[in-house]
């Protein structure tokens, strides 16, 4: 029998499940759970009960972050998967290769570009494998899109608006939790549009080289509120009672699955995931322009508004032989609030193509379930499976992600300049 390939994880919060749920259930006769890494005690012990209960796995063993490098020497993985906070995804990518393993990372790869240089440096010295999960690559429509273009359907591309929506919901709730700190993800310019900008990277087959951008935050925040004649405030939406009736609150206590991996393991590191989006504290962006010049010399103009009445995106492409028009609107979801096949769920999606001379005409698109339009499980197939024959090329490396992150990196330092910033002045590769 084939030995199954070993997994270790870092970061045992919202994200993790959907990957130690693949290898528990659906890949567990070819890849093995052998140990889960978190500075929490309570959410490890958590996710072991979801293991047991919930895929009739075994426990793994657990480990704090301390003992990183004890996890690798006495369960040995193959692969490290880092799901942890954006701002230390760098420490555990750069340790893992070091200690012999390939690795796993959630996007963003990292926040800014001295990180990413310590990463693309690391994969050079230790000759290591490092991949980043872009599951909006392998959804339907994205896919489709892609197809269209590399046939040359509307010929060269010559320039695309790109324009991502948030909603009340899942725009919120980077506004409650520690996304809301730039030092820990970057802003939404690099944690959240790290998907868009690899999504342009990918549907181009090119790479940014000029960026120019604007933003601040204008909607969520406690001075915001006040111009807009609020003045009763709280802190967490937890034991208050003006939460009660405030739209924008989560309420932990009444999720069961929020409630164990967040409100009962707060003693643990006093993390708080129900803050009010109408606080202090908050230092990334809810609304966002970004203009992009490629080295294929196509130009994209860019917009990422936080606070929209629905979710999804809409994006055209203008070419030299016509125009290609996309619009997806998506479910509204909470992290790890419900079910991981809801996150991304499209609810509607067109296609529609306007040649250059002859009638526009809408695309066909696949339907596919799971979660992210149906990405999910094509692209944990990719990661945990055996990868079909794949003519798009999505499975993303080290240097997709860093050129995705360096779009966004290179946006908050235009935003902090008021200067146009080239992707080459960044990192060295």
């Amino acid at each position: 029998m084939t030995r199954r390939k070993r997994y270790a994880m870092v970061g045992i919060g919202g994200r993790a499940r959907l990957y130690y749920g693949a290898i528990a259930s659906t890949f567990k006769d070819t890849c093995e759970l052998v140990g889960f890494c978190d500075i929490n005690r309570v959410r490890m012990d958590y996710a072991n009960k979801v293991l047991q209960e919930e895929y009739g796995a075994k426990p793994v063993n657990t480990y704090t972050p301390d003992q990183f490098d004890d996890m690798i020497r006495n369960e040995k993985p193959d692969v490290v998967i880092v799901t942890s906070i954006d701002r230390t995804h760098h420490i555990y990518i750069i340790r893992a290769m070091e200690l012999g393993c390939d690795v796993i990372t959630e996007k963003p790869m990292t926040i800014d570009e001295v990180k990413c240089q310590a990463i693309l440096d690391a994969v050079k010295k230790t000759g290591r494998n490092l991949r980043v999960t872009f599951n909006y690559r392998y959804a339907p429509h994205n896919t489709k899109i892609k197809e269209l273009i590399m046939n040359g359907t509307i010929g060269d591309v010559l320039s695309v608006h790109f324009e991502w929506l948030l909603d009340i919901h899942h725009g919120a709730d980077y506004f409650r939790r520690w996304h809301r700190d730039k030092r820990n993800s970057g802003g939404l310019l690099v944690h959240k549009a790290t998907h868009h900008f690899d999504l342009v990277n990918f549907w181009l087959n090119t790479q940014p080289k000029t960026v120019f951008s604007m933003g601040d935050l204008m909607f969520y925040g406690r001075e915001n509120a006040e111009k807009r004649g609020i003045y009763k405030f709280y802190y967490r939406a937890y034991g208050s009672e003006l939460a009660k009736d405030d739209p924008f609150a989560i309420h932990l206590d009444k999720n069961p699955q929020l409630k164990a991996m967040y409100l009962d393991a707060e003693k643990e590191d006093g993390y708080l995931r129900d803050q009010s989006v109408f606080g202090d504290g908050i230092s990334i962006e809810d609304t966002m322009a970004v203009m992009v010049r490629y080295k294929n010399n196509a130009i994209m103009t860019y917009s990422l508004n936080a606070y929209m009445p629905w979710e999804g995106f809409r994006v055209a492409f203008n070419g030299n032989k016509g125009r290609i028009q996309a619009t997806v609107v998506e479910r509204t979801y909470i992290n790890a609030g419900g079910d991981v096949t809801e996150e991304g769920a499209v609810r509607k999606k067109s296609i529609t193509v306007f040649p250059m001379f002859g009638a526009p005409y809408n695309v066909p698109i696949e339907e596919s379930e799971g979660g992210h339009g149906g990405a999910d499980p094509i692209m944990l197939n990719d990661l945990f499976g055996i990868p079909a024959e794949d003519p798009f090329k999505r499975a993303a490396s080290h240097i997709d992600g860093a050129m995705s992150i360096l779009t966004g990196i290179a946006a908050n330092k235009s935003i902090r300049t008021g200067m146009p910033v080239d992707i080459d002045d960044l990192v060295k590769f």
